[in-house]
């Protein structure tokens, strides 16, 4: 007998389950330990076509329904007596919000993913269901338009309490050695699916000459193409055709120096501000933590590099950029000295074994960022002198060893990416006790910025859908407010 599914509503609203039916093979339901509910059971019937919405390719061959009603409230689980029968058989769910029903049916052939389908015309709600068969777990979220995400969030939202999809090594796409590639899509490709940081190496090219802007993309000692180079002036045009179009949306870019030769962090500082970063309509670069409202069509600049001596002087002598320079090497969990930024990035993964400790660290930090309660000022409020008081954490789900093909970059994604898409959906910001109707957690939920390798790997944008969707009870409480 499979296990009775568990529902968790990750919407703001509360949501009703009105119907099930079951299509397939199967021809019973579990009427066991459901109260308030109405039954009405039909026999079984031959049918010999199928509807477009059903992800079932095969003639459906039977036919159960069941209404109920079961009440889901906002970011809580609920233990149904609903239950999946068998592979043939596919389950179509009808819930309802504020009157204004939508069906989901499931399991779907393709991904874990599926958008509910509205039963009625100008819907005014959109969801999006991950059910996570293994576990007999369906999480509903609403169905964010991820390539503007961003808009439906207040301008005095502090920035740092925003759940944030980001990509490391980001345009690390191209061809070039197994270890050196991260990502499986481009940055225009990220960006429209919702990705909103972009972890960023480059080598100055010329460093001695101040009228050379080259910034070579790189990770680690190696060029991220096999091709020839790659070139941020490139990739800066990029992003700034996606944020003219996209005025609502902000980038954070957190830029480090590596690569071979004998440049400094100081002739980096130099170059992005005197070839790139110095245009206060394009880049955020206060050294603190933006509003929302601040940085919208711009880039937040995060350094985690040192600076030359007149930049030290930026902004009445408190510097230039968001200041990462002494960022913790391999670390589970440390704050860097400005207080703007506590990091988990352990990356030393030396054997397929250690994925597990990684993947450990990464929900740890996920439940560090949960418990944070935002404090937004009123918007009269807003204003430089009263920065942010919660810092970005930032949760490097990536590590790599060069020498064991297993723990290459697209290996441990392919572990760790699953991993944490079923820890937000069944567990994130949870108390004991599975998110009961009495419980209540204590944080806003958030779970910071969550870098990622191989995201959207097949179209796969599941776990950037699951971090975006977590920006929900803060949206509640901006509504409320």
């Amino acid at each position: 007998m499979s296990s009775p599914l568990v529902i968790r509503n990750l919407t703001s609203r509360p949501i009703e389950v009105k119907r099930c039916e079951y299509h397939g093979s199967a021809t019973g339901l579990s009427r066991d330990g459901i109260t308030n509910i109405t039954r009405n059971v039909t026999s079984l019937f031959r049918n010999a076509t199928t509807s477009a919405a059903s992800p079932v390719s095969e003639p459906q061959t039977s036919f159960v329904h069941e209404d109920l009603l079961i009440r889901i409230e906002p970011f809580k689980s609920r233990k149904t007596s609903i239950r999946q029968q068998g592979p043939d058989e596919t389950l179509h769910l009808t819930f309802e919000t504020e009157g204004e029903q939508h069906r989901l049916d499931t399991p779907t052939p393709t991904s874990n993913s599926t958008t509910l389908k509205p039963l009625s015309q100008n819907p005014r709600f959109e969801y999006t269901a991950i059910h996570l068969l293994e576990h007999a777990h369906i999480s509903l979220y609403s169905s964010a338009n991820l390539q503007t995400w961003m808009r439906s969030l207040k301008d005095n939202t502090p920035m740092s309490a925003l759940s944030i999809p980001g990509t490391h090594n980001s345009p690390t796409c191209h061809r070039a050695l197994p270890s050196v590639r991260c990502q499986a899509t481009s940055p225009p490709e990220q960006l429209d699916n919702g990705v909103r940081f972009f972890d960023i190496r480059v080598q100055p090219e010329a460093p001695l000459d101040p009228a050379k802007d080259g910034l070579i993309l790189v990770h680690g000692v190696f060029p991220i193409s096999l091709t020839g180079n790659k070139y941020l002036c490139d990739l800066l045009k990029e992003v700034y055709t996606f944020l003219d179009r996209n005025p609502s949306e902000t980038i954070i870019m957190s830029i480090k120096r590596e690569g071979t030769g004998n440049a400094t962090d100081a002739q980096l500082s130099r170059i992005l501000k005197d070839h790139y970063a110095g245009d206060h309509n394009r880049w955020f670069t206060a050294p603190r933590i933006p509003y929302l409202g601040e940085a919208r069509g711009k880039i937040v600049l995060i350094r985690r590099f040192g600076l030359e001596d007149r930049l030290r002087q930026e902004w009445g002598g408190a510097g230039w950029g968001i200041d990462a320079e002494n960022w913790a090497d391999n670390t589970p969990n440390a704050m860097c000295p400005s207080g703007d930024i506590c990091v988990q990035d352990f990356y030393e993964v030396l054997e397929t074994v250690n994925i597990e400790k990684k993947i450990q660290y990464s929900q740890e930090h996920l439940e560090r960022a949960a418990k944070c309660v935002c404090t937004s000022p009123a918007p009269d409020e807003l204003a430089p002198a009263s920065p942010p008081k919660q810092p970005f954490y930032i949760n490097f789900l990536t590590a790599s060893n060069f020498w064991k093909v297993g723990c290459w970059p697209e290996k441990i994604a392919a572990k760790l990416n699953p991993a944490i898409v079923d820890f937000l959906c069944r567990k994130h910001n949870e108390l004991e006790g599975g998110g009961s109707e009495q419980a209540q957690a204590a944080g806003d939920g958030s779970t910071g910025i969550v870098v990622c390798d191989w995201v959207g790997h097949k179209g796969d944008w599941d776990l950037v859908r699951c971090i975006v969707g977590m920006n929900a009870k803060l949206e509640m409480r901006e509504r409320e407010m």
